[in-house]
C-alpha cells in the first residue's frame, strides 16, 4: 500500500519532501511540457508516490479542492478486487486497463469519499522504458 499525493507543483513538492524528510528520489516521469505524471520518493524504507494535478482526469490536489491523496493498493488480481469493491459499494472512477508502466489497474471511490488505485503487475518496466513510453503518448 502506497500513499499517492496529487499536488499543484510536483517538482516543488519533491524538493520539499527531500529537504524536510530526507527523501531520496527514485525516479520521475515527465511530460514534454514539464508536468510530472508520476514520481517515487524513498522516505526511509517507505515509498511515497506523487504527481502534478491532472484536471482533465479530475485528479486534483487539496489546494484545488481535490482529495489530495489516493491509496495505491497492489493486489494479486485487480479485476477480482475491483469487482469485489464495487459489489461492496465502491464507485468505479476509471475502468480496469493495462497501462504503459506495466500494471493493470483502475481507480475507485469508496463510500466515504476516498480514492483507491488498484493494480497488479503485468510486466516489469524500467524507469527509462516507462519514460520512453510516457513521452511517446504525447508525440
Amino acid at each position: 500500500m502506497f500513499p499517492y499525493l496529487r499536488v499543484k507543483d510536483a517538482a516543488a513538492a519533491i524538493n520539499f519532501y527531500c529537504s524536510a524528510f530526507g527523501g531520496k528520489e527514485k525516479f520521475r516521469l515527465t511530460e514534454p511540457s514539464g508536468r510530472i505524471g508520476h514520481a517515487e520518493l524513498m522516505l526511509g524504507s517507505l515509498i511515497l508516490m506523487l504527481s502534478d494535478e491532472y484536471p482533465e482526469y479530475e485528479i486534483l490536489g487539496s489546494q484545488s479542492g481535490g482529495t489530495g491523496c489516493a491509496i495505491h493498493l497492489h493486489v494479486e488480481n485487480a479485476d477480482v478486487m475491483a469487482a469485489q469493491a464495487v459489489a461492496a459499494g465502491a464507485t468505479m472512477l476509471r475502468p480496469l486497463a493495462d497501462s504503459f508502466y506495466g500494471e493493470r489497474g483502475c481507480a475507485l471511490r469508496d463510500p466515504f469519499g476516498h480514492e483507491w488505485l488498484l493494480g497488479h503487475s503485468i510486466e516489469v518496466v524500467s524507469p527509462e522504458e516507462m519514460q520512453r513510453r510516457f513521452t511517446a503518448m504525447f508525440a
